[in-house]
């Protein structure tokens, strides 16, 4: 299944690495201890993946997760959203028993 990016998300990823200058990078994904709901996603730009990482492409996006982060993050479909309240990534996560109102946080 895998952790999948929207064509909006992949596009916004693209103006990033775009505006960085960096067009062959790809996009590190993970989950660190944290936040109102217990874990956080957490998202950087990388060159290269690390030894071990689940590495997969989503509409020309490179995509680095370690496997740790994967075991939370497999079958998580990530999207792009603009509005009037602000413009950011958000994350559908099935695995996830509840979430916050930022939708920065989950726990499982």
């Amino acid at each position: 299944m895998g952790l999948t990016l929207t064509e909006t998300a992949a596009a916004a990823v693209k103006r990033l690495l775009e505006k960085e200058q960096k067009p062959a990078w790809g996009l590190r994904m993970g989950v660190t201890g944290g936040g109102c709901a217990g874990m956080n996603y957490s998202m950087a730009i990388e060159e290269t993946p690390k030894e071990g990482d689940v590495v997969s492409e989503c509409h020309g996006v490179r995509v680095f997760v370690d496997p740790k982060s994967y075991l939370y993050l497999n079958g998580v479909e990530v999207d792009y959203v603009e509005s009037m309240m602000g413009s950011g990534f958000k994350f559908s996560n099935p695995n996830a028993s509840k979430s916050c109102g930022c939708g920065t946080s989950f726990a499982v």
